[in-house]
């Protein structure tokens, strides 16, 4: 059982360095606010608009930082930067020497610092991408795991504290609490989280945020907890005569009323601090023994910003489980806005910042001057030369063929032939296979990865016994073992994609590629969306599986339906979208995604699979192996045309997904009644839109896209009608009407499914062979 473990009491001794480490402190906190305020108040604004940053947010984390930094980071050690404190990240890479001053006036500008500390963007070292709250919180766990499973594949990934510094409002956030719950995390002890306390969200001061609580929630799940909340002149205090009663009041007193003393004159804080309780006459009699200044400092003199109780605490890190370090601050501290309810995107004044630099020993004239030699800059060149990293050699990624050579025959639907492919692939392309890593949130055995998992067997950090494995029945084997590709998680697809996005991001990080797959019911997508997203943006690169999706999984309801889906992966930068129509092309389209993974300029891939039965010989894949060849590269550019009408069609018929065999159905009606339809099957709306937008030059140089498959799969010698059908929202298909411009109709779901069989649903939503042949004729 873990329990709550406080910081030992500074000591009363100066340290060696500890002027030398305050000077250095003073200055992160001089160039942090002066980066925000030139770009607000000096730089030339032409819109007018607020250009914006968090002085008082970063204030609040200096000493946290400076601590960190220059007394305890190692260069194998990584650190996540809370959004808001992307100034003084930047303020510590100047003073290290990895970032030149002519970019200290360039935050927020185009080419300049990034509004959050941004791998991909910022010209500085950035450990991990910030700036969707939650997700820079928990991405040093997941990257905690990735670094370990590319450690077991090639031994270059080493060792390091992954640190996750973070605002306390940050732990509102749901995605912190699914993280720090899942039973995996307890075995990290690389994991270190430093919450800045300092009782502020956004909008006010927090009256009820309890560190008790708080401390309860991580030792439940395993966590060592330290408390930082004194610093040396209040720890003084409480030990003459009367501390104890000035201790008990301020723990006592809520978060208001403590934040209101910082506001107060030295007389006001006299009148105020002992309160009307018994013990205020004792408060008094404490205070009157104490001079103005010692009062008004003792008052802001938490344990977040006292260097020394800080240094203490990183010591006492105990690296066989995760930690969290509760670090008590003032939000806004040092600065005019100390303390404020409303300081958090409050902006100084010249005059303020004047008196700051003046209180700082600087000059606003001349902000960016380097530090005089001496101790401090001493230190930050010292600690420069230990931060040191050695360059990452990059890892070729695995060769991806292009074709597993199976053909599916029978009846079988999109989901099975994925696990079906993942099998092949270790026949076909063994090293390849071997970098594959599969991410689940408790659907493994319900998205058919069940055969994968007994034959590569489940990562887990110590081998573990399978009590199973002599059992005849079970037919899923849960092998665990540090060799296994298969992670289980707990059922958060938050945590999921969060994982993907580490796993994803290994190859520049530590220079070992993996071939990250996540699998997740598709309906879920949405739930994971933004996550997701965000780490597309921090470089992750991966391939996200939703399956079963659309109402096609009919007796599930409206509640386990998706819709919205299929224009959510058009729509997504730094990924490409499928939704294959027959097994072979979950291969091609697998193996497309695979050979984006793990190198500069790669992309993730979204594959949305079904669970509805179709007939395999329905595709009619070609015998010729360059006839296949084309087909398959039709497949992945984004469609191909499956059936050809006798003579000039009438209507062409453009089908998504599991939908194929109705728009067979639904063309062969129509040719018994003389009606010539062309049926294209259409594997990635993406690919095909920013085809579209190649071809009318509309496509920027970042975004290239032949435009040939138009051409292939919509020849303009058989234009016609088009008919556009998709188990999904219509609108992820018509622009489709734009490449030739002639008359449309759009068929797909755009009202919530309900429980049903598949027959009827589909004839509810108007996406079945009736509804297909009645648009085609209207």
């Amino acid at each position: 059982m873990t329990q709550t473990r406080h910081a030992p009491a500074p000591p009363t001794g100066e340290e060696p360095d500890r002027e030398a480490l305050q000077a250095v402190e003073d200055r992160v906190l001089w160039l942090a606010t002066a980066i925000v305020d030139h770009a607000n108040r000096v730089r030339p604004n032409a819109s007018g608009l607020k250009v914006g940053g968090h002085q008082a947010s970063s204030s609040s984390i200096v000493s946290i930082m400076t601590a960190l930094w220059f007394h305890t980071l190692r260069p194998e050690d990584r650190v996540s930067v809370k959004p808001h404190a992307s100034p003084v990240l930047h303020a510590i890479n100047h003073l290290l020497g990895e970032l030149d001053a002519s970019y200290l006036t360039t935050l927020r500008e185009a080419g300049g610092l990034q509004a959050y500390p941004s791998r991909s963007k910022d010209p500085d070292p950035v450990d991990y991408s910030t700036g969707s709250v939650g997700i820079g919180a928990t991405a040093p766990i997941w990257g905690t795991i990735a670094r370990r499973y590319a450690e077991g594949l090639g031994g270059s990934a080493g060792t390091g504290r992954q640190f996750s510094l973070v605002g306390d409002a940050e732990l509102d956030e749901g995605a912190v609490w699914e993280a720090v719950l899942d039973p995996m995390v307890r075995e990290l002890g690389e994991v270190c989280w430093i919450v800045d306390f300092n009782r502020q969200s956004l909008d006010r001061v927090v009256p009820e945020i309890s560190a008790t609580r708080l401390h309860g929630l991580f030792s439940a799940a395993g966590w060592q907890v330290i408390t930082v909340k004194y610093g040396r002149l209040l720890a003084d205090l409480y030990a003459r005569p009367g501390g104890d009663a000035l201790r008990r009041r301020i723990d006592e007193m809520t978060n208001p009323e403590y934040q209101r003393l910082l506001r107060c004159t030295p007389l006001q804080l006299r009148e105020r601090l002992p309160g009307d309780g018994p013990e205020g006459e004792a408060l008094a009699a404490l205070l009157r023994d104490v001079d103005d200044g010692a009062v008004h400092a003792a008052i802001r003199n938490l344990g977040g910003h006292d260097l020394g109780a800080l240094a203490d605490a990183y010591d006492a890190i105990d690296d066989t489980r995760p930690t969290v370090i509760f670090a008590y601050t003032v939000k806004g501290y040092g600065l005019a806005t100390q303390g404020h309810p409303q300081n958090h995107s409050s902006l100084l004044t010249e005059t303020q910042m004047r008196a700051l630099a003046t209180g700082l020993g600087t000059d606003l004239d001349d902000p960016w001057a380097p530090l005089p030699d001496g101790p401090a800059a001493d230190l930050c060149r010292a600690t420069a030369q230990r931060l040191r990293r050695r360059p990452v050699t990059p890892v070729a990624p695995p060769a991806v063929p292009e074709d597993l050579e199976r053909t599916p025959t029978g009846t079988g639907h999109t989901q099975q032939a994925l696990g079906r492919a993942l099998l092949d692939l270790t026949r076909t392309a063994p090293e390849a296979a071997r970098r594959v890593v599969t991410v689940s949130p408790d659907v493994t055995s319900s998205t058919n990865l069940g055969g994968w998992l007994n034959k590569v067997g489940s990562w887990s950090a110590h081998e573990r016994r399978d009590w199973f494995a002599d059992d005849a029945e079970t037919i899923l084997h849960w092998h665990e073992l540090p060799t296994g590709q298969h992670i289980e998680l707990g059922i958060a697809e938050t945590n999921l994609v969060g994982l993907l996005g580490e796993l994803g991001a290994t190859w520049s990080r530590w220079g070992e590629p993996l071939l990250p797959i996540g699998v997740l019911y598709d309906p879920f997508v949405s739930r994971a969306l933004e996550p997701w997203a965000f780490g597309m943006y921090a470089g992750g690169q991966s391939i996200l599986v939703g399956t079963p999706s659309g109402v096609s999984l009919a007796p599930e309801g409206g509640a386990h339906q998706s819709i919205t889906t299929p224009s959510i992966g058009l729509e997504q930068p730094g990924c490409v979208a499928f939704e294959p129509a027959f097994g072979v092309e979950v291969g091609w389209c697998l193996l497309d995604g695979l050979g984006r993974l793990g190198r500069p300029g790669g992309s993730s891939t979204y594959l949305r699979l079904s669970t509805v039965p179709v007939d395999q010989s329905l595709a009619a894949v070609p015998s010729d192996p360059a006839a296949r060849a084309q087909r398959r590269r039709e497949v992945v550019a984004g469609a191909y045309l499956l059936r050809r009408a006798a003579g000039t069609p009438q209507v062409t018929i453009a089908v998504m997904g599991a939908l194929v065999g109705q728009a067979v159905a639904a063309a062969e009606r129509l040719a018994s009644q003389g009606v010539g339809a062309d049926v294209v099957v259409v594997t990635s709306p993406d690919r095909l839109f920013r085809a579209l937008r190649a071809r009318t030059a509309a496509t920027g140089p970042a975004e290239p896209a032949p435009s040939w498959i138009l051409d292939a799969a919509f020849p303009a010698d058989r234009a016609a009608k088009l008919v556009t059908v998709l188990d999904g929202h219509p609108h992820t298909l018509a622009f489709l009407a734009s490449v030739h411009g002639g008359r449309a109709a759009h068929l797909g779901v755009t009202d919530f499914g309900r429980s049903s069989d598949l027959l009827d649903s589909w004839a509810h939503h108007r996406l079945d062979a009736d509804a297909i042949v009645a648009a085609a004729l209207a």
